[in-house]
């Protein structure tokens, strides 16, 4: 921790949480809280200009595309969701050397709707707000629908999207760490650059997660944005994290630009596109400069036969939630972590 991150604060930090300069603690609040704060961290100088000329015709296609196709119904939502999607050798080799895929036309336009119809109610459920219309510039989250919603849990234990993920991995069978409803509202800042090996307090380097878009992507959206190969994050291991503000995220883009061996990608998504990033994937994501929610469906899978890692921080969140009756050190396998698919 640097010396001017320790006098500094952060308003959406409590407790411990907020007085200790380490993250070797446990989380004090809820998830939603955990994505206030995370956000908080983001350095909006990082992300490009936005070209104001193009942003009303962007939203213009926006419109129409979430309004042109009907939604899946249940049936054919199942079929589909449930219906292998072949994978090329090619295809794996180049996840297992960047860290990252995106494979377009993972999921039909008609099974991309259904999934942004349905997370628009749960949405208005939880929040009390429709996220196209009544934004807060927020990052709302919302975890374990699969639980209580069949059609999310359709797409969280679909054999389609879990068999992808144990193929990427190169593993015989992966299990749900969790679920995960994001919506990036309007005006809502850059995602910080991070990788997920201490989101996930899981003791393997066996787990990715498939990041489904409940709509088209285009850049002014806020795509995801990767840097490969996959050891890129040995680049920025020196860099001190910093919880109370956004230094860590200016730091590490600044070295991840600068290298001679480092590739960033980020481009649009189209309708049907989802991309899988492994645990040591530096990943980020800018801003949501257009009218629209960004939505997306993130489920993690890890490898069957994970251990808890023995000491989790408080940057795994409420973990416990996902994994109950686990405790640190033991093998992962209750009730909420299904095994979803096999390669």
């Amino acid at each position: 921790m640097t010396k001017e991150s320790t006098a500094a604060s952060n308003s959406y930090l409590v407790g411990e949480n907020a007085s200790r300069e380490d993250v070797d603690q446990p989380w004090e609040q809820d998830n939603q809280a955990w994505w206030d704060w995370y956000v908080s961290l983001g350095s909006e100088g990082i992300d490009s200009p936005v070209d104001s000329t193009r942003i009303d015709a962007i939203n213009a296609a926006l419109e129409q595309s979430l309004t042109e196709v009907e939604p899946a119904d249940d049936d054919a939502l199942a079929r589909e969701l449930e219906t292998p999607y072949p994978v090329t050798q090619d295809q794996r080799a180049f996840f297992q050397r960047q860290g990252y895929i995106k494979l377009p036309g993972v999921l039909s336009r008609s099974a991309v709707a259904r999934l942004r119809k349905e997370m628009l109610r749960l949405f208005v459920a939880e929040f009390g707000l429709d996220p196209d219309h009544e934004a807060s510039d927020r990052f709302l989250s919302i975890e374990m629908a699969w639980l209580d919603h069949p059609i999310i849990e359709g797409f969280v234990k679909s054999s389609r999207i879990g068999g992808l993920s144990a193929e990427l991995l190169d593993v015989d069978a992966v299990r749900l760490y969790h679920d995960n409803l994001l919506a990036k509202q309007p005006g809502c800042g850059r995602t910080p650059w991070h990788n997920d090996r201490h989101h996930f307090p899981i003791d393997t380097n066996d787990i990715v997660t498939a990041w489904i878009p409940a709509q088209a992507i285009p850049a002014e959206m806020g795509p995801l944005s990767f840097a490969g190969p996959i050891d890129a994050y040995r680049q920025v291991e020196h860099i001190p994290f910093d919880k109370f503000g956004k230094s860590y995220d200016q730091s590490v883009d600044e070295v991840l630009r600068s290298s001679e061996t480092v590739q960033l990608y980020s481009e649009p998504f189209a309708e049907g596109d989802v991309s899988f990033h492994h645990n040591l994937c530096f990943h980020s994501a800018p801003g949501n400069r257009t009218r629209f929610s960004r939505m997306a469906l993130a489920n993690t899978f890890f490898a069957d036969g994970a251990r808890v890692v023995k000491r989790p921080t408080m940057v795994s969140g409420d973990w416990r939630k996902f994994m109950p009756g686990v405790e640190p050190g033991e093998m992962i396998d209750s009730r909420l972590n299904p095994i979803c698919g096999h390669r």
